[in-house]
């Protein structure tokens, strides 16, 4: 699965461990979500999308939809 996560971080000016702190997880598991090394829990899906104002969808998707 692929993500745009590091690119909408790095959009907003926001570091990993701000955005670890405000989704109560770790900045590795930051840093492996934007790598591709860890998939995220369905529930930490829907908080990435929250956080950033997006649909799940519009964040992650599967490589072939590209």
């Amino acid at each position: 699965m692929e993500n745009r996560l590091e690119i909408l971080r790095k959009e907003r000016g926001i570091k990993q461990e701000e955005l670890a702190s405000a989704l109560e997880v770790s900045r590795q598991t930051i840093g492996s979500l934007e790598n591709g090394r860890y998939n995220p829990s369905i529930i930490l899906a829907f908080k990435i999308a929250r956080y950033f104002g997006l649909r799940i969808e519009e964040i992650f998707f599967d490589e072939e939809e590209q």
